[in-house]
């Protein structure tokens, strides 16, 4: 019996990552106005920020329906393996609803709503993957992902303030101000939300602080660290240096933020994911 991963797209594992990691990443839907695209399939994350940057108003995402996930389990069960399904937060979609319809009463089966998105998605998927190659059984890398996962960190700045405003996260008054005085809004995730965590004035000021809240926190070093940018290969690179002084790094490539986060981040974002020190 073998352990068979899966998540959905907004991990924003590439189709070479999720090979490496043998994992089946399911895709969602991006909307640019009339026009429908598989995510990660008919559009990738760069061609994402070339659309996003010709657009007048921001895309949106469809959620993977129940019967899709009901082919996926059949056929991935269908020689008695076991599955293990890692998903965006259910806050922000409604895909793992969908899984966990799909699964009623299905053996085997173990669904993790994971309260992440982006590569702080696809680091608690990287986690699974690894269990998975040390021979666990699914049902014990489901308890350690639910134990793993409220330590997973996303901590990460916006420099394009202008497409919060678009979104309703900022007024246009304050997107204004920010601008003025190159403020650069925190991001971080909490309760399944991406929610503000702060900001600084420019973008080294920034990512100082997200040095200064790792520092604080403490880094786990046997979990992967990940560092991730929208279209920014700059920024995330310039903060991996910042953190490198102060701790090990690893290997890990830096990852490209997809449409989910990408949306309302816009173009030139930069962040990190670790796994937080137990208290």
């Amino acid at each position: 019996m073998a352990v068979k991963i899966i998540t959905d797209s907004t991990s924003d594992l590439s189709l070479e990552q999720a090979a490496q990691l043998g994992v089946e990443v399911l895709p969602l839907r991006v909307i640019f106005g009339e026009t429908e695209y598989i995510d990660g399939v008919t559009l990738t994350a760069a061609q994402f920020y070339e659309k996003l940057a010709q657009s007048d108003v921001l895309p949106h995402t469809s959620q993977i329906t129940p019967m899709e996930f009901s082919r996926v389990f059949d056929r991935l069960t269908a020689n008695g393996d076991e599955v293990v399904g890692i998903f965006i937060s259910s806050e922000l979609s409604g895909t793992f609803q969908s899984a966990r319809l799909a699964a009623a009463d299905q053996p085997g089966i173990y669904l993790v709503d994971s309260r992440l998105v982006t590569f702080a998605l696809g680091t608690l998927v990287r986690i699974a993957a690894s269990l998975r190659d040390q021979g666990r059984p699914a049902a014990e890398i489901y308890m350690e992902l639910e134990r793993i996962k409220p330590r997973i960190v996303l901590s990460a700045v916006v420099d394009d303030i202008s497409y919060l405003v678009k979104g309703g996260r900022l007024s246009t008054m304050g997107g204004k101000v920010a601008t003025a005085l190159n403020i650069k809004p925190l991001i971080t995730m909490k309760d399944g939300l991406v929610v503000s965590s702060g900001a600084a004035r420019g973008i080294r000021k920034a990512h100082q602080t997200i040095v200064q809240r790792m520092a604080r926190e403490g880094v786990d070093p046997s979990y992967p660290m990940v560092f991730g940018h929208s279209n920014a290969p700059e920024g995330a690179q310039s903060l991996r240096e910042l953190v490198s002084a102060e701790m090990d790094t690893g290997e890990i490539p830096l990852q490209l933020i997809g449409s989910v986060v990408g949306t309302h981040a816009g173009p030139g974002a930069s962040g990190v994911v670790y796994v937080k020190k137990q208290p």
